[in-house]
């Protein structure tokens, strides 16, 4: 079975029913259940308070604001530092107030430890805020709590329709490489590395299915993070330093431009010389899940959604965007501001 085919068939099996076992293998999964109690033994501890990101971001800019709901795990709250600023949250809302030229309102529903089973729970506390956009990460506490593939593509899928059904946009950042974790020894380093590509490209594919877009975050710890762990991993040797969560602003704050309709005129259609166009969903998401920063949303090609690899996506690399200084958050709304956005 191809890599396409395999990854169509794990977010199939996730959505429509079944196991999603078979996929990967009961072999190599039993591997990866040894993978979970290895990681979980080497990897240390962050002994200290995840800042709260939730709060206004842009002051001086003006509205009305967007609303933004950041959910997911530790990798999404910003485990590791110790400054509100350093956090992906103080990274997104600041990024998005900057080059959208908004206020901002960013609540983070994100928590460590968070799997894609606690999505249903931030869906849930989310939705009464009446977001614009959400942005989920989640993934990599599911391979090491040994969570069925099937089932984590299958909770994220129903998060991304929930959301999508109440008309927010949605930008999911697919599962990290794991294989560039340094503390987890070979060969289930490269277990790892398989799996966790696997599950990126079916979350990419349940969530472009599911109405919303899906980002590679590949590169929250892949190439960059490899070749300077000393700079990009936190004290923990696993998640993020402040200077990882910075690069992770680069290609998430591009993507969630988009979603809001705050991109750049010159990329909306696909350049070929940057990788870009249209694809099938399961050769895109693999491709994807290699490949940080890259972007896939659903399109359609003469008025059909679908040909014979399934679903018809736009494949987008955005440029990466310098990281604006973060700022804290304001725990209340800048009321000199101006209530309208200035017309050209």
């Amino acid at each position: 079975m191809g890599k396409a085919a395999a990854a169509r068939k794990l977010a199939s099996a996730a959505v429509f029913g079944g196991g999603g076992l078979s996929v990967l293998g009961a072999a190599l999964y039993g591997v990866l259940r040894a993978e979970a109690t290895v990681a979980r033994r080497v990897i240390g501890k962050f002994e200290g308070r995840v800042p709260d990101a939730t709060g206004w971001y842009g002051r001086g800019r003006p509205g009305p604001a967007i609303k933004v709901a950041l959910l997911g795990d530790s990798s999404a709250a910003g485990y590791g530092v110790s400054l509100v600023e350093e956090t992906p949250g103080a990274h997104l809302g600041s990024g998005i107030a900057a080059r959208a030229n908004r206020r901002v309102h960013l609540d983070a529903f994100c928590f460590t430890g968070a799997k894609s089973s606690d999505l249903v729970g931030q869906v849930k506390a989310a939705l009464p805020t009446e977001p614009d956009l959400a942005v989920i990460l989640i993934g990599a506490n599911d391979v090491t709590h040994r969570m069925l593939p099937s089932e984590s593509v299958r909770y994220l899928s129903e998060a991304v329709h929930r959301l999508r059904e109440h008309g927010v946009e949605v930008v999911v950042g697919t599962c990290p490489d794991l294989g560039t974790i340094r503390p987890i020894p070979q060969p289930l380093r490269f277990v790892a590395r398989t799996w966790s590509r696997r599950l990126a490209a079916a979350q990419a594919i349940a969530t472009v299915e599911a109405g919303g877009r899906s980002l590679s975050l590949g590169s929250i710890l892949g190439p960059e993070f490899d070749a300077a762990p000393a700079l990009f991993f936190g004290p923990d040797r696993f998640h993020p330093s402040a200077a990882g969560y910075a690069s992770l602003a680069t290609v998430l704050v591009p993507t969630a431009l988009a979603a809001l309709g705050h991109g750049p005129e010159d990329e909306t259609h696909p350049r070929v010389t940057r990788g870009e166009g249209l694809r099938s969903i399961g050769k895109a998401a693999v491709h994807a899940s290699k490949n940080p920063g890259t972007e896939i949303d659903g399109t359609e090609i003469a008025g059909s959604t679908r040909g014979p690899g399934g679903r018809w996506v736009l494949q987008m690399r955005r440029r990466w965007l310098n990281p604006v200084n973060a700022e804290a958050p304001e725990s209340e709304e800048d009321s000199s501001a101006s209530e309208e956005v200035p017309t050209s």
